[in-house]
C-alpha cells in the first residue's frame, strides 16, 4: 500500500506489518522519516514537520537524516552517488516530482543533465522494501565513481548490536554477532563475485531474541564485488549503505544518453526476532525471486566424489543404475566430460564431449539415465578458460588481463570477459548448442576462481568489466533460461561463493559449500538460513570417513537427516556402498520424498543452534511439521533437553507420523508439542500432523 501526501511531497509505503516514510522539504532535502511498525500519512506528516536540529559548523543537520546521500554540500556522511563531469564532482540535485506504477514508486530529480530516479516497491504480502536507483545521462560523458543502491536509516537505539554472515571456501556462512562501535564496520568482496567471505546481508538489533525484539535486515542482489558500510555516527544513529563495486575508483562511464540501473538493495523491519526475520526473507524469496519456487527440487546424485576427473561414459552409467534403485531423481555428470579435461589443468572453454570417454555424444548417456527414470544433468564452467585449450589458443585476449603483467593463474585457469559481446556470443553458441543437442534437463554452473588481473585492454574505460562482466552473467542465464525453460540451473562457485539475490532470480538452487562434512554443515547451514530458504540450499551425502576435507567418519544416518536440511543429494561413491548402506539409503530418499514439501516450502523455526551438543530445526506448513534433530555430542550421560515446538497451535492435537523401519524410537513426545532426541541415537527425523 502507497500512500501519498496532497502536496505530493510525503510518501508512506506499507506492508502486513510495517512502514517506509520518506519526505522532501522545500529545498529539495530527502529526508527519511520513519522505518519500522505500521503507521498513517498522518503520523508521517508529523514526523515531516518537525525541524532539524541546529548544529554547529563541524556537523551537518543532514547526517544520519538523508534518506539517500550524495557527494557535495553540507555533508559528512558516506556518499550513496559520486559524480565526476569535466571539472567537478559531486551532486546538487533538484527535485523534479515523482510518479507510481502497479505499486512502485519513483522519486525523480536531476542535477543539470543527470537525471536521478530512486525506485521503491513493496509487494503484496511481504514487508520486504526494495530500493534501487537509474541515473540517466542527458548531456556530456560522466563518470559515476559510486552508485550505491540504497541508503538505510536506523531509528535512535542504545547499543546496537549486527550480525553478518562470514567465512572461507569449506568454511561459508558463519553467523556471528558484536556490539556495534562508533565509525564504519564495512564488508564486501573485492574478488569479481560475491564470495566466500562474506553475504551480501547484515541485520541489527538491541535486545533480539530468535522469536522476539525489532530486528532490521538488509540483502543485496548483485552477484559481483559489492560493499556495505555500516555506520554509527558521531550522534549515535546509524545508516547501512550499499552497492556493487568495492571502492570508489571508478565504476562506469555514462555516455550521452546512456543510463545505469543499481542492483536491488532490499530491507526487512520485523518485530518478531531473527527467526521471524528469516521466515519473511525466505517467503519473499519464494514468492518473489526464486524461479518457479512453488515445484520442489527433486533428489540429485553428483558424480564428482565418486569419480573427480577420471570418468566414462561406462561408469557414469553403474553410478546411476545404483542412484536409481536408490530413488534418485537427478543424475549430473560433473566436471570432465568435455574437451581434453582429464585433470584441472586442460579442457576449460572447450565445450563439447570428449570423444574418447563419451564417443557418441552425451546423448546415449542421457537416455540411458532417462529411460531408468530419472532427469539428467551436467557441470558447467562458461566463465573460465584453461591456457591449455582451444578457445584460449584462438583467443588469447578474451580474457581478463593487463597489458605487460603476468596473467595470475588459480586453478590453472583465466576469467574469461563477460563484458565482451564476442565472448557472450560464443558462450551462447556453446552452451544453447550444448542443450540443444542433447536431453539436458539441469546445469551446474560453476565459477571456481577470483578475479586478479582485472583488466581491459582494449576498452577506454576497463574499470566497466567488474560491473558489466555481472550484466553480462546475467544476460547469458536469462537467454538460455528463455530458450530453453524446461532447463534448472545451479549456481555454484567453489561452493557458496556466489550466493545471493541477484543470482538466485536466475538459478532453481545454490551449492551452499564444498565441504559436504554433516556436522560442519550444520553451522554453515544455520547461518545460510538467516536469509535464504531451504528451497535453494543444495545438500549432499558423500563417503566416510569425509574425503574433502576432515577424514571425519559420520554415520549414514547423521549424514542423511544433516543434508535433508535442505534440497537432499548424494554425492559418494555408490559401487563402494554395501548393500546394508544402499538399502538404508534408499529408506531414506524415501522419508525425504515425503517430507519435502514441508522442508522446501514450510515456515522454518531453529529450535536449538548448533553451537551446543545438540541442535534441530523445525519446518511448519499448513496442518504439518518436520522436525530435524541431532545429537553432536552428550557430556556426562546427561539426556538431551526437549524441545518445545513452535508455529503451532497449542490447543490442538498433533499425532506423530511413522517414518520407517530405520527411525523408530528416534524420539520422544511429550504432550503432542515436545520433541526430545534419545541419546543412543545422532540424529532424527519427526513427523506431527495435526488431528
Amino acid at each position: 500500500m502507497l500512500d501519498i501526501s496532497e502536496d505530493g511531497r510525503t510518501w508512506v509505503l506499507s506492508g502486513p506489518a510495517s512502514s517506509y516514510a520518506v519526505h522532501v522539504t522545500g529545498r529539495d532535502e530527502l529526508l527519511h522519516l520513519h522505518w519500522g511498525a505500521r503507521i498513517g500519512l498522518a503520523d508521517a506528516e508529523a514526523l515531516a514537520a518537525r525541524p532539524l536540529p541546529d548544529y554547529w559548523p563541524f556537523e551537518s543537520p543532514l547526517d544520519g537524516r538523508e534518506e539517500y546521500p550524495v557527494e557535495g554540500g553540507p555533508r559528512f556522511v558516506r556518499p550513496a552517488l559520486s559524480v565526476r563531469t569535466a571539472g567537478r564532482r559531486g551532486t546538487e540535485w533538484v527535485h523534479e516530482g515523482y510518479d507510481t506504477e502497479d505499486g512502485e514508486l519513483r522519486l525523480r530529480f536531476c542535477d543539470g543533465d543527470l537525471a536521478i530516479t530512486l525506485h521503491y516497491r513493496m509487494r503484496a504480502s511481504t514487508d520486504v522494501v526494495e530500493r534501487w536507483v537509474t541515473l540517466d545521462n542527458r548531456g556530456p560523458a560522466l563518470e559515476l565513481l559510486r552508485a550505491d543502491s540504497a541508503t538505510w536509516t536506523l531509528p535512535d537505539r542504545d547499543a546496537w548490536r549486527l550480525s553478518q554472515l562470514h567465512g572461507r571456501w569449506g568454511a561459508e556462512s558463519r553467523l556471528t554477532r558484536s556490539g556495534l562501535t562508533h565509525g564504519e564496520k564495512v564488508i564486501g568482496s573485492r574478488r569479481g563475485h560475491t564470495s566466500h567471505q562474506h553475504l551480501p546481508w547484515v541485520a541489527l538489533d538491541t535486545h533480539a531474541t530468535e522469536e522476539h525484539g525489532e530486528v532490521y535486515s538488509c540483502a543485496l542482489g548483485w552477484s559481483g564485488s559489492w560493499r556495505i558500510a555500516v555506520a554509527q555516527l558521531p550522534d549515535a544513529r546509524v545508516q547501512v549503505t550499499g552497492g556493487a563495486g568495492h571502492d570508489d575508483s571508478g565504476l562506469l562511464m555514462l555516455g550521452t544518453g546512456e543510463s545505469y540501473t543499481t542492483p536491488v538493495f532490499a530491507g526487512l523491519w520485523t518485530d518478531g526476532g531473527f527467526g521471524g526475520a528469516s521466515r519473511a526473507w525466505h517467503a519473499y524469496q519464494r514468492a518473489h525471486v526464486i524461479p518457479d519456487a512453488g515445484q520442489d527440487r527433486p533428489v540429485l546424485f553428483n558424480s564428482w566424489e565418486a569419480t573427480e576427473f577420471d570418468i566414462s561414459e561406462e561408469q557414469q552409467r553403474a553410478l546411476a543404475e545404483r542412484a536409481a534403485a536408490m530413488g534418485v531423481e537427478l543424475f549430473v555428470v560433473d566436471d570432465g566430460w568435455f574437451g581434453a579435461r582429464t585433470s584441472d589443468r586442460a579442457g576449460l572453454g572447450d565445450w563439447t564431449p570428449n570423444p574418447d570417454r563419451f564417443p557418441g555424444g552425451l546423448r546415449p548417456l542421457a537416455d540411458h539415465v532417462h529411460g531408468l527414470g530419472m532427469q539428467f544433468g551436467i557441470w558447467v564452467e562458461p566463465e573460465m578458460v584453461n591456457p591449455d585449450s582451444d578457445l584460449y589458443r584462438a583467443h588469447p585476449d578474451w580474457v581478463q588481463y593487463q597489458p605487460g603483467r603476468k596473467r595470475t593463474e588459480f586453478r590453472n585457469q583465466l576469467v574469461l570477459n563477460l563484458a565482451r559481446e564476442d565472448v557472450r556470443e560464443y558462450l551462447w553458441e556453446q552452451l544453447h548448442g550444448l542443450l540443444a543437442g542433447a536431453p539436458v534437463d539441469y546445469v551446474k554452473w560453476d565459477f571456481n576462481r577470483c578475479f586478479t588481473d582485472a583488466g581491459w585492454p582494449d576498452d577506454p574505460y576497463p574499470q566497466r568489466l567488474w560491473v558489466d562482466h555481472v550484466h553480462g552473467l546475467y544476460a547469458l542465464l536469462d537467454r538460455l533460461r528463455a530458450a530453453h525453460p524446461g532447463v534448472a540451473f545451479e549456481s555454484c562457485s567453489g561452493g557458496g561463493g556466489r550466493i545471493d539475490l541477484g543470482v538466485l532470480s536466475r538459478t532453481d538452487q545454490v551449492w551452499t559449500s564444498d565441504n559436504t562434512d554433516p556436522l560442519d554443515r550444520l553451522a554453515i547451514q544455520h547461518g545460510f538460513s538467516q536469509i535464504h530458504p531451504a528451497r535453494v540450499m543444495a545438500a549432499w551425502v558423500t563417503d566416510s570417513p569425509n574425503a574433502m576435507l576432515n577424514r571425519r567418519a559420520s554415520s549414514l544416518r547423521f549424514r542423511f537427516v544433516s543434508a535433508m536440511a535442505g534440497v537432499l543429494g548424494v554425492g559418494g561413491d555408490l559401487t563402494r556402498w554395501t548393500r546394508e548402506e544402499l538399502a538404508e539409503a534408499r529408506e531414506w530418499v524415501a522419508l525425504y520424498k515425503e517430507i519435502r514439501p514441508v522442508v522446501q516450502r514450510g515456515d522454518l523455526y531453529r529450535l536449538r543452534p548448533p553451537e551446543g551438543g545438540a541442535s534441530a530445526v523445525q519446518y511448519v506448513l499448513g496442518d504439518e511439521t518436520v522436525v530435524l534433530a541431532w545429537l553432536q555430542a552428550q557430556r556426562y550421560g546427561e539426556p538431551v533437553p526437549a524441545l518445545r515446538l513452535r508455529g503451532l497451535d497449542p490447543t490442538a492435537e498433533y499425532e506423530y507420523l511413522e517414518t520407517g523401519e530405520v527411525h523408530r524410537g528416534a524420539v520422544l513426545l511429550h504432550h503432542g508439542l515436545r520433541v526430545g532426541l534419545c541419546g543412543d541415537l545422532d540424529a532424527a527425523v519427526v513427523r506431527l500432523k495435526r488431528k
